[in-house]
């Protein structure tokens, strides 16, 4: 089975939906098998996933850096906890820990993760899929704007074709299922 890297918001603040998207998504995680790597928080989307996985059964990887959990806003329930110098640290073992990524809505932090694994995958430095999960069109604008980018060849199509976009849980697990397989 995978270990599965999500990024997403950790925002107290959101709506419901994506609290609920986000457990659902852990549960899932969970419910197939596989083991989940978090950005190591409690609160947002990113507790709710490990909520989730935890719910299901599923083995929960927090990694988070020091000046976050000095705000007390680790997930101390994590069943491995890893604690980094900074947030650079923190993805670099992420990125590590993780077979596959699953990308969920969220702000610059997300944006920033999701980025990471992507232009490392165009360099080849790492073969892991990248899934995009976008249940209702939240990254639409993002998407278009890189295909704008790839008209201007400032973004190669080949690099576009690095990220799946799904719109459910289950396709994005597919996914992933049907790449760490043939790996």
């Amino acid at each position: 089975m995978a270990a599965i890297g999500v990024f997403c918001a950790s925002s107290s603040t959101l709506d419901q939906k994506w609290l609920d998207l986000a457990t659902r998504t852990g549960a899932e995680i969970a419910a197939r098998g596989h083991s989940l790597v978090s950005g190591g928080g409690c609160v947002g989307m990113m507790g709710a996933v490990a909520d989730g996985a935890r719910s299901g059964g599923g083995h929960t990887l927090g990694v988070i850096p020091q000046s976050l959990v000095d705000l007390e806003v680790a997930d101390l329930a994590s069943d491995e906890l890893i604690v980094t110098g900074d947030m650079g640290e923190r993805k670099n073992i992420m990125i590590e820990r993780s077979d596959a990524f699953i990308t969920l809505p969220g702000g610059l932090g997300t944006l920033d993760e999701l980025f990471e694994v992507w232009t490392t995958a165009t360099l080849d430095l790492h073969h892991k899929p990248i899934v995009l999960l976008d249940p209702e069109g939240f990254y639409d604008g993002l998407l278009a704007w890189l295909d704008r980018l790839a008209d201007t060849a400032f973004v190669r199509s080949s690099a576009l074709e690095r990220v799946i976009v799904v719109k459910s849980i289950g396709s994005a697990l597919d996914a992933i299922e049907e790449r760490v397989t043939a790996a």
